[in-house]
């Protein structure tokens, strides 16, 4: 049976993912299993990934058996059904605020009777085979995952309503940019901005949906979210994972070494 996220979550785990932010070959893929993580983020919001560098990232995950998320612009992203059309499991839209921007999504991602999704042409995660059309809709739509994400003030007093949009499965936080909206740039621990994590874990578990954070370091990681109730977890990306194991490595050795690292530029 196909280890997709869908399925980790049905079976109690807390899956623990890797966003590629700057790597934007499938090389990225064997990394994130290596290092032991559950899926895969592909960040197309931030930084240089494209469409076709998203696309053979996410065949080549559901080929090595790792689920693939890809995170878009945004709401009103062109992108939205495409990259699922593209192989990704699942996508990722940045700041929702508002019920109504979470049914959009639903309607560009999700086939009827959910939503308004056109039929693809022949995709990569059937094999590239052209099942009857109410075959295909049903296996795309067992394994589809959408998260919504909550990044502003705003959104965070609409949680409970965006959660509750059929078709919804996850309303994870954007934990910078959230601290950042509530006047807290860069305070992520601000007393303020945990109350609002609990408010969003609180309103999007009472609608039965998974809770998840990224952005959340190592030492918030119980307050803010284990705590909480999160179940899906964004735990780092790809250039914080090298410059933080470079920098141990490099410092490990100038110290025994006797040198003095170079000056920054």
């Amino acid at each position: 049976m196909r280890n997709t996220l869908r399925r980790q979550l049905a079976d109690g785990r807390t899956p623990i993912g890797l966003a590629a932010c700057v790597i934007r070959t499938v090389e990225i893929v064997t990394v994130t299993r290596s290092c032991g993580f559950d899926f895969l983020l592909v960040d197309m919001e931030h930084g240089p990934i494209a469409i076709g560098d998203a696309a053979s990232i996410s065949v080549a995950a559901f080929e090595a058996g790792l689920p693939c998320l890809v995170r878009v612009g945004g709401p009103y992203a062109p992108d939205l059904a495409r990259v699922l059309d593209c192989g990704a499991e699942g996508v990722v839209v940045p700041h929702v605020e508002t019920a109504a921007e979470a049914r959009l999504i639903v309607e560009k991602c999700r086939f009827q009777p959910l939503g308004k999704r056109s039929l693809p042409s022949p995709l990569a995660r059937l094999g590239f085979q052209v099942p009857p059309a109410a075959e295909m809709v049903r296996r795309i739509e067992a394994d589809t995952v959408i998260v919504a994400m909550v990044e502003s003030a705003g959104g965070v007093a609409e949680a409970g309503a965006i959660a509750a949009v059929p078709g919804v499965d996850a309303v994870i936080i954007g934990a910078n940019d959230l601290a950042a909206d509530m006047g807290h740039l860069g305070a992520v621990d601000h007393p303020e901005v945990l109350a609002a994590f609990a408010a969003v874990a609180a309103a999007t578990l009472a609608q039965g949906k998974i809770f998840g954070v990224i952005g959340v370091g190592a030492a918030l990681l119980q307050s803010h979210a284990l705590d909480l109730g999160a179940r899906l977890i964004v735990a780092t990306n790809d250039i914080n994972l090298l410059i933080d194991q470079g920098t141990a490595v490099a410092q490990t050795l100038r110290a025994r070494t006797g040198q003095v690292a170079p000056a920054a530029r």
